[in-house]
């Protein structure tokens, strides 16, 4: 079964949309009756339940009820080694729903299962075999599921719908794990059917170009998913990550948004060149948003090919890192923001937009808040688009010494929020534990170029400059796992690293290929600025949580994430009296009626990884019990037969879904 049939109804509008259909309903306000039934808990992903049975009296009294191991483990790997070489599953990063008393998620390998949210219990495994249709184009993975329900009242049908690694959407029976057989080809839709340049299992490796790791999004009957596409290529060329609202109930293509626009689209002309006809990513690859009341959708939109060079697409590039509001029931563009023109430092939104209300200067919005790589927090309206506060294109630096490339002069840069995390590097930026540590850092970064936030990167040359240092990193201030938001005070929780790359180009080879004039070569190749002993070259903290008042436009409070005991423990900081360092993690969060909680990789009652609660109004932590091993996925949190859980993939061979619960 590899080819589908989708009939595509046509008819162009703004934004290049092809046209769409029906309903509404309710906004959100954090999950409800104890249930998870969203990734991000609901629509608006604000990661958010009033649940309090577990509080800061009793977190530390919290016990392992149950552990799930992946059902990646009873695969015979190393005979699907013999067709697709690599497959591993540790990177099981699910979180998983919770409706009426079961859990859905998938595993790193596109299994889905669901399980018995009292006990663990597995109820039921679907096994697509995604992984026999050749390697995915990043990594083995896949964040979760989406759960829909009929509106109908005279009709029960329960659905799971996921994304795989070969680029297919699968309905699933809720109920049975069958798939469902009149949707889409017996169970499936091909995202890829009408995408420019996207195959399947191409090369020696057989890699796909295309793929879905993160979770579909449903609502008013439409799925839209996310989609990988792989930015290691060595062309100009590639598949664009134009997203497909699907019919929940057939599986017909009811709109296409093309986010790389073509020939009459809005937008096109900021691709000069027509390089719009070649150039391709620019995909949602994390998590989607939706206002339920308005209709409308958020898309976090990636970076445009190639990630780290721009002398192949002149121009702004419109909707590369972008936030753009569709219509979900027909895909018009509402509203969009551009947050980098013409990017070349991988700074792509790596989250779910947040939706929240807030009340500033005594005027109430309904607000979506999008946290950033580069460590700003963008705030609109989101009915409308209009930002809460002003943003402002600043001039920045153009000083490529890249044949071909021309960058933006201006980037937006907003008033309000403060950054959540560092931007840029000065000498004044460099560790200064002692003085002795201090002169090392200032040799480190000798030959590096620094500067402020969207300072061009380099070319490095030898006995020359060795490129740009470029914080934060090209993962991110904020990563994938993103925010959470307290509809009841207005405060939004952002986790961020405080980390740095060096970018360095090659020109690949055109006999193998090759056409992108240059493009990355890894983080790690070539020299880096890289301090002695392994000691840190920045400041602390190394991570952090950052409660943001959203009605204020100011910063509640900053803590670091942990004491940083790997760092503090070197030994030539451990007789030294430091400050908490920070460094043990930035995982994502769960909020509950009293606490916020996360994992942490360090500081448990053995050194190893925890899961603290913090009081959500000062950050100072209230509770912390062991983790078996680390967390690898966001928690989240349900209620079963009056009993509250706390449940979060964690690593191991192999690694597992583990749920919490205070003791009989």
């Amino acid at each position: 079964m590899r080819s589908v049939a989708i009939r595509v109804v046509v008819g162009i509008l703004c934004g290049g949309v092809i046209l769409a259909a029906p309903v509404t309903a309710g906004a959100q306000y954090g999950a409800t009756n104890g249930e998870w039934r969203s990734y991000g808990g609901d629509l608006g992903s604000t990661k958010y339940s009033p649940l309090d049975q577990i509080n800061a009296t009793n977190f530390a009294d919290l016990r392992v009820a149950w552990r799930w191991q992946t059902a990646d483990a009873s695969l015979d790997l190393d005979t699907i080694r013999e067709t697709v070489p690599r497959i591993q599953f540790r990177m099981f990063q699910a979180t998983p729903l919770m409706v009426d008393g079961v859990l859905y998620l998938s595993t790193a390998l596109h299994q889905v299962a669901a399980v018995d949210a009292a006990t663990g219990a597995t109820l039921w495994i679907h096994d697509p075999e995604a992984y026999l249709g050749g390697r995915p184009t990043h990594f083995y993975n896949s964040r979760g599921v989406a759960y829909w329900s009929d509106d109908r009242p005279e009709i029960t049908d329960t659905r799971i719908f996921f994304g795989t690694n070969e680029g297919y959407l699968i309905a699933l029976d809720a109920s049975t794990g069958d798939p469902v057989l009149d949707f889409g080809d017996n169970g499936r839709v091909d995202l890829m059917e009408g995408l420019p340049r996207a195959v399947r299992g191409v090369g020696a490796n057989r890699r796909n170009r295309f793929g879905v790791a993160s979770p579909p999004i449903v609502a008013h009957n439409v799925v839209v998913t996310p989609n990988v596409i792989s930015d290691g290529t060595t062309t100009k060329e590639a598949p664009p990550g134009w997203l497909k609202g699907v019919d929940a109930r057939t599986g017909d293509t009811k709109w296409i948004f093309r986010t790389v626009p073509q020939a009459d689209d809005f937008g096109a002309e900021t691709w000069l060149n027509e390089s719009w006809r070649y150039s391709g990513n620019t995909n949602v690859w994390s998590m989607l948003s939706v206002d339920d009341e308005l209709g409308y959708i958020y898309l976090p939109i990636g970076t445009p090919t190639g990630d780290y060079y721009g002398g192949h697409r002149p121009g702004d590039n419109l909707f590369a890192e972008s936030l753009v509001a569709l219509d979900i029931k027909t895909g018009q563009r509402m509203w969009h923001f551009q947050a980098v023109h013409h990017g070349v430092w991988d700074y792509d939104f790596p989250a779910a937009p947040t939706l929240i209300d807030i009340n500033t200067n005594g005027r109430a919005t309904k607000a979506v808040a999008q946290v950033s790589k580069q460590g700003f927090t963008y705030v609109f309206d989101r009915a409308t688009g209009d930002p809460v506060w002003p943003i402002e294109e600043r001039p920045v630096a153009t000083d490529s010494d890249m044949d071909g490339e021309a960058l933006s002069p201006t980037q937006p840069f907003p008033t309000k929020p403060p950054p959540f995390e560092y931007q840029g590097v000065t000498v004044d930026d460099l560790v200064d534990f002692t003085p002795e540590i201090r002169a090392m850092a200032v040799e480190a970064v000798k030959n590096f170029r620094l500067g402020p936030l969207f300072t061009p990167p380099m070319l490095s040359y030898d006995d020359g400059l060795q490129g740009t240092i470029q914080r934060p990193h090209v993962g991110g201030g904020a990563g994938w796992a993103g925010a959470a938001a307290d509809p009841e005070t207005g405060l939004l929780y952002v986790p961020s690293v405080n980390r740095f790359s060096v970018i360095k180009y090659y020109t690949p080879d055109p006999a193998e290929g090759g056409n992108l004039r240059y493009t990355m070569r890894g983080l790690a190749a070539g020299i880096q600025p890289r301090m002695p002993q392994e000691l840190p070259l920045l400041k602390p903290p190394y991570t952090r949580t950052t409660a943001i008042n959203l009605n204020e436009g100011d910063h509640a409070w900053m803590q670091p994430n942990g004491d940083g005991d790997r760092i503090r423990n070197h030994p030539l900081l451990r007789d030294l009296d430091l400050p908490p360092l920070g460094g043990d993690g930035r995982t994502g969060l769960v909020l509950t009626k009293t606490l916020l909680i996360s994992a942490l990789s360090a500081g448990g009652s053995n050194g190893g990884p925890r899961l603290v609660a913090r009081d959500k109004t000062t950050g100072e932590e209230l509770g912390s019990i062991d983790l078996p091993t680390g967390a690898v996925g966001t928690p989240m949190t349900y209620l079963v037969d009056g009993k509250q859980y706390i449940a979060l993939t964690i690593g191991g061979q192999p690694p597992n879904l583990v749920a919490l619960a205070l003791p009989d």
